[in-house]
């Protein structure tokens, strides 16, 4: 049993952090509405009501949080994690933030006799909830070998790709593929519903060849429904491209498709969407094609 401090119970990190105290350690949780960390009470974690409360009783210290500004607020100053933890305390981050901000936070962490690697995942809110999430590794070798049996609990992909900083690159060309795919099966399906198709045989059909993929499968149903509960929300998602063609750029590196979603993306936020899942993009699909009149009774 491990003694984990997680920080930040929302639509990802809440399910996170129960898998963790089914696995058996534990978890002590800290958000901003004390009310999700009451929740993960109940299904038999602990509760804090600071980070550096959280923290000073940790062997490990996992954060997952919405933002690079997020996570150096709390990693940093005199009320944070690098200021309270343990010496050999072990940071995850398994937040989706810059690269550049996750190394400079392995350095930090170092001068405070930390251990911090970068762990993104990828899989949603269904992939949080099945432990299923595939999880990109930043790190040495040994601490990432230290963090693999919570990773375990939480997520059933996990790779180490690269030194502190490489978990978060390859997040963002996680995020790019992502935001690419789901515009071209919102695309697929407005042009299906435009020939009178019946659309949840075509997908099971689509599913089934060559142009399936897990988007398609998971996030199509929904979709179809015009029901954008959010499971990733736009925002975020326009955050993450924001660090894609950011990132691209300092590299020298075209991303030709992936600038025009980003442009959807954020096109989309602009509409006052940004909290819906990011299969709204279907949306955008619906009002270029001018059939935004015909899907009156889609939940939006």
């Amino acid at each position: 049993m491990t003694t984990v401090a997680f920080v930040g119970l929302g639509i990802m990190g809440a399910p996170m952090a129960r898998n963790l105290v089914a696995a058996g350690h534990d978890v002590i949780g800290v958000n901003r509405s004390r009310a999700a960390a009451d929740r993960l009470v109940e299904a038999g974690g602990r509760g804090a009501d600071s980070v550096a409360e959280a923290v000073a009783a940790a062997d490990v210290v996992i954060t997952m949080l919405p933002d690079s500004p997020d996570v150096e607020a709390v990693a940093l100053g005199p009320d944070s994690i690098y200021a309270n933890a343990k010496p050999g305390t072990l940071h995850v981050d398994c937040s989706t933030i810059r690269p550049d901000v996750a190394a400079q936070l392995a350095a930090e962490g170092s001068v405070h006799d930390l251990a911090v690697v970068d762990a993104p995942v990828s899989g949603g809110e269904a992939g949080a909830v099945e432990g299923s999430l595939s999880i990109m590794v930043g790190g040495t070798e040994a601490d990432v070998e230290r963090a693999r049996p919570l990773l375990a609990a939480m997520g059933r992909t996990i790779v180490r790709v690269g030194p502190a900083g490489a978990g978060q690159t390859v997040k963002a060309a996680n995020q790019l593929l992502v935001a690419g795919i789901i515009e071209l099966v919102a695309e697929a399906i407005v042009f299906l519903e435009a020939h009178g198709v019946d659309t949840t045989a075509a997908v099971e059909v689509l599913s089934g060849g060559l142009a399936g993929n897990a988007i398609l499968t998971r996030k199509a149903p929904n979709m179809l429904a015009r029901n954008f509960t959010p499971g990733f929300r736009v925002e975020l998602h326009h955050k993450d491209m924001g660090i894609v063609t950011a990132a691209a750029r300092e590299a020298g590196v075209a991303i030709p498709l992936g600038s025009h979603v980003a442009g959807l993306v954020a096109a989309l936020k602009a509409q006052g969407h940004g909290r819906l899942d990011h299969g709204a993009l279907l949306l955008l699909v619906d009002q270029l094609s001018g059939r935004t009149g015909e899907q009156d009774g889609a939940r939006r």
